[in-house]
């Protein structure tokens, strides 16, 4: 199991590396036009994104965090880039010390309003490449609207490419 999640983390990276490749390239105009969705604009959603990965990460390390990231500081594709670094690179270390049996293990963890909630580690890791992928889903939507074309993500797209490199 512990192989298979670390797998998801890396098609997560490549994925999300992606959509920053695809959205470097907006005018600040593009990045905050009010389109509609889940959050009003491209930039809401890519900070929301990064911002519940920094959320779970912490979460792992026993805080509970109450709100996401300030989404001020990161006002650009390439903040949102730099700050994704030092979670990915928080993300990897913590993987690289887990075991099979940390799988198991409960994490205790409180939300946002305060509501306390217990679940066993593996299903967490799950739901922040479930949850990646869906505002991904979101963020191709949105690039379509502004006349844009969105990068593949699919997991077989990832796994080819993986294959291919190796």
């Amino acid at each position: 199991m512990l192989e298979d999640l670390r797998t998801l983390f890396a098609y997560n990276r490549w994925a999300n590396l992606r959509f920053l490749d695809a959205l470097g390239p907006l005018s600040d105009e593009e990045l905050g036009r009010n389109l509609g969705g889940s959050f009003p604009n491209v930039a809401a959603t890519l900070v929301h994104l990064m911002g519940a990965e920094w959320v779970w990460q912490r979460r792992w390390a026993g805080e509970s965090p109450t709100s996401l990231p300030d989404a001020t500081t990161l006002n650009s594709v390439a903040a949102v880039r730099a700050r994704w670094e030092t979670v990915w690179a928080e993300q990897q270390a913590f993987l690289a010390s887990l075991d099979e049996s940390a799988l198991l293990a409960p994490v205790a963890y409180r939300t946002f309003d305060g509501t306390a909630f217990e679940q066993p580690l593996h299903e967490l890791i799950r739901h922040v490449v479930n949850h990646a992928t869906y505002h991904r889903g979101q963020l191709a939507m949105l690039l379509r609207q502004l006349g844009r074309t969105p990068p593949s993500t699919d997991l077989g797209r990832y796994y080819r490419e993986r294959r291919a490199a190796s």
